[in-house]
């Protein structure tokens, strides 16, 4: 059946949830000012360079399209869920809000970790199957979506979990936590997007098994990542 393998899937993504020490961990404020200034650079690097090379590889056309929108609301403009801005922008801002200052925001260099995640899904999203690249696009955006994991992430997602987490720690309200807000919406679409390809694909193309483990080698990457900014943010004074 078509949906055996989103079954499979979404148990990959539950234990990635559930493991992650960046979900399962206080944040701090050292912790989310990294965040800041490592994945505004990754937003921009995955939505310009990576996830266009899963969309010169597609085959269907309108999954094409829905790849580059998705690319294009985080990178050039989302007047769908985000009043025209890019997403890395409305990060830029929220890094403001926590103490940041734009120069230090867009001066930030990759972590170590950071780029050994982006020559990683170089290969996973480059040199693939199509659909393993879809994976690759989607399978850390369904983390977005309730479900997965536990307690508040469970209930409202990984950004619904931050969310919570940012407003205590930095005391922000409303407009404030945006970023958080607009990808709770936006990363349910674009994930949608990718498990109803694989529903759709996989099977008949035979290859179910090849993109659960594409889903489980990309979110070992993400903890990777995510490792590497809990680490730094530590590591901070």
């Amino acid at each position: 059946m078509s949906d055996q393998v989103l079954v499979r899937l979404d148990r990959v993504v539950d234990d990635f949830c559930r493991r992650v020490r960046f979900f399962n961990e206080p944040m701090t404020k050292s912790r989310a000012r990294v965040f800041v200034l490592q994945h505004r650079q990754n937003t921009r690097h995955r939505n310009s360079v990576l996830k266009l090379k899963v969309a010169t590889n597609c085959p269907d056309w309108d999954t094409r399209l829905k790849i580059i929108g998705a690319c294009a609301q985080e990178i050039i403009a989302d007047h769908e869920h985000g009043r025209g801005r890019p997403h890395w922008q409305i990060l830029e801002e929220l890094g403001q809000h926590i103490g940041l200052s734009l120069e230090e925001i867009r001066s930030a260099k990759p972590l170590d970790s950071t780029l050994i995640a982006w020559a990683a899904w170089e290969g996973m999203m480059a040199n693939r199957h199509w659909l393993e690249g879809t994976i690759a696009n989607t399978c850390a955006e369904r983390a977005n979506v309730p479900g997965y994991g536990t307690g508040t992430m469970r209930d409202h997602g990984w950004f619904g979990l931050e969310r919570e987490r940012w407003g205590k720690l930095f005391n922000l309200k409303g407009e404030q936590l945006d970023f958080f807000e607009l990808h709770e919406q936006a990363d349910i679409e674009h994930s949608d997007t990718g498990w109803q390809t694989i529903a759709k694909y996989a099977r008949d193309l035979h290859v179910e098994d090849a993109v659960v483990e594409a889903c489980r080698r990309n979110l070992l990457v993400w903890e990777l990542y995510l490792d590497g900014i809990a680490a730094a943010g530590d590591n901070l004074p």
